[in-house]
């Protein structure tokens, strides 16, 4: 393979450079640049990728495929390297690939607050499998190193009207398992919330924030609806999660009977949206601390190298 006129390719795309650019680069080097290298044939040869992309049931770019399992972005190759291991193909034993995660919080952890260190806010769908990883992370992240968090909802994708097609939905899925596996925090007994759980989780969060549970809350919520196979849109299942947090079922009850309950939710959720984007964000999880702004629950460890950038600064 040419990789030098690959690079040049893949440049004109991104940067959106001229075609005549593109032209004259490659025969400067050259690299043949007849007339069948035009415009129109490289986006045909796009078109053609993104088909032969979907075809094999995939639906987003940076993606690597190795007999039947794929692999996204950088963040996700300490899953193929264990796999290429365990089929006896590396010369080493141990998964190396790994940085993200390993030393996470690993650091002797703050006995108390620091005045350097900056308040941690994570924004957050209770339908989101990524979020309930990114949620469990904040915590620890928080705890370790004495942050006040601030979580934030915001109103899940589909209740949004936007569309997350079957292949996107199986993916997360199988995603967010291999993730939490090596995370060792528990998922995949799902009971969707979608609807009605989604509604009554965001109707008693401000309850629980005036106890000064909302934290506590949402983490049994999300761990009751995505490891535990428990449904929330029943009485019997949110009971659970309210007194497992240390809330009044029978006030939970009577906030929940309120006219009006889901609009007095939609504005603040809105809200946060629309601060998250403001931010440069588009989906959650979505960490903010201090000037950083980061999506998905894989990029915590960023988050804590900044804090122990202020730490040594001290």
């Amino acid at each position: 393979m040419d990789w030098a006129a690959v690079e040049a390719v893949f440049e004109q795309y991104w940067f959106q450079q001229p075609f005549n650019d593109l032209a004259q680069r490659l025969s400067a080097d050259g690299k043949p640049c007849g007339a069948e290298l035009t415009e129109s044939v490289i986006d045909q040869h796009l078109l053609a990728n993104e088909k032969r992309l979907a075809d094999k049931g995939h639906y987003m770019s940076a993606m690597l495929k190795y007999a039947g399992e794929w692999y996204w972005g950088l963040d996700r190759l300490d899953h193929l390297e264990k796999r290429l291991l365990q089929l006896g193909l590396g010369q080493n034993t141990d998964v190396r690939f790994d940085k993200t995660y390993s030393e996470f919080c690993k650091r002797q952890a703050l006995s108390a607050a620091n005045p350097s260190l900056k308040k941690l806010t994570l924004y957050f769908s209770i339908r989101s499998p990524y979020s309930h990883l990114g949620l469990q992370q904040a915590i620890t992240l928080a705890e370790h190193y004495q942050l006040e968090l601030e979580v934030k909802p915001v109103l899940p994708m589909v209740m949004r009207g936007l569309s997350v097609p079957d292949t996107k939905k199986m993916y997360i899925f199988h995603d967010t398992k291999r993730e939490a596996e090596k995370l060792n925090i528990e998922y995949g007994f799902v009971a969707d919330p979608l609807g009605e759980g989604v509604n009554r989780c965001y109707s008693l969060f401000k309850y629980a924030q005036t106890l000064g549970k909302e934290t506590d809350y949402l983490l049994n919520y999300a761990q009751a609806v995505n490891a535990q196979g428990i449904h929330s849109d029943t009485d019997a299942g949110l009971k659970e999660i309210v007194e497992r947090t240390g809330l009044n079922w029978e006030h939970a009850k009577q906030l929940l009977e309120q006219e009006g309950r889901d609009q007095q939710w939609q504005i603040w959720a809105e809200q946060n949206r629309e601060e998250m984007v403001s931010l440069g964000s588009w989906g959650v999880p979505t960490f903010q601390y201090d000037d950083l702004v980061l999506w998905g629950q894989d990029r915590a460890g960023l988050i804590e190298r900044k804090i122990l950038q202020e730490l040594n600064e001290d």
